[in-house]
């Protein structure tokens, strides 16, 4: 091989390790300004949730069944009233700010902390209300029947809320809340190729102190961009 072909093999190498340094040094670049930003998209999905008010996520039906009973003048009327009701689970977006959501960059985590779930109604079918009643003399001699009605309607909506907040139903609804708002923000990521995981929780559920350590709310971590 002569001096000359040396030279040209040798300068042509080091023009080909020039293009391809400026081309991974150009790749890296483009894909630092526009690969999809995790903090903007899940910004961007908060603002579309915190349209849509109110989440309602879980709703369930109650039956409530209660007995008010009233003596007077040595007589006795009593009456049972069977209320049946249903009532919603629902999670006040509006309550939903950026303060709430945290990036976790070594764990391409995304972390959503939600308002407690709140009970709407109970929501009563008057169409499907049942009422026995015992005692029609002092009924029809005194006002006892309406105040019997009056206490089996109050008793009767705080037991269908009593039922409403039993542990069961709400464990249901913020496990349904849960999956709900998951699915909100993880499916934009997805379709942005983002491989990121979607945390929700709730105020009163434990937060390591690690976690919180590495997460950056997505406010500050909005403000860096």
């Amino acid at each position: 091989m002569t001096r000359e072909l040396r030279s040209a093999l040798i300068g042509g190498l080091v023009a080909i390790a020039v293009l391809a340094a400026g081309f991974f040094a150009m790749k890296s670049y483009l894909t630092s300004k526009f690969a999809p930003d995790p903090e903007t998209i899940a910004s961007s999905t908060l603002s579309g949730m915190r349209e849509q008010n109110r989440l309602t996520s879980f709703i369930a039906s109650y039956v409530a069944v209660v007995t008010s009973e009233q003596s007077r003048l040595g007589l006795t009327a009593r009456k049972t009233l069977i209320m049946p009701g249903t009532v919603r689970y629902e999670v006040d977006l509006g309550k939903l700010g950026p303060e709430d959501l945290s990036w976790d960059d070594g764990r391409n985590e995304l972390t959503v902390t939600l308002p407690p779930v709140e009970i709407a109604g109970p929501q009563v079918d008057l169409n499907a209300i049942r009422e026995y009643d015992g005692g029609g003399l002092l009924m029809r001699l005194t006002n006892a029947e309406e105040r019997l009605d009056d206490a089996n309607r109050k008793a009767a909506q705080a037991e269908l809320l009593r039922q409403a907040k039993a542990p069961t139903p709400m464990r249901i609804a913020r496990e349904a809340t849960r999956r709900a708002v998951e699915r909100n923000f993880a499916l934009p990521l997805r379709a942005a190729g983002l491989d990121a995981h979607v945390t929700v929780r709730f105020p009163d559920e434990g937060h390591s102190a690690e976690q919180m350590d590495r997460s950056t709310p997505l406010n500050e971590a909005v403000a860096t961009h």
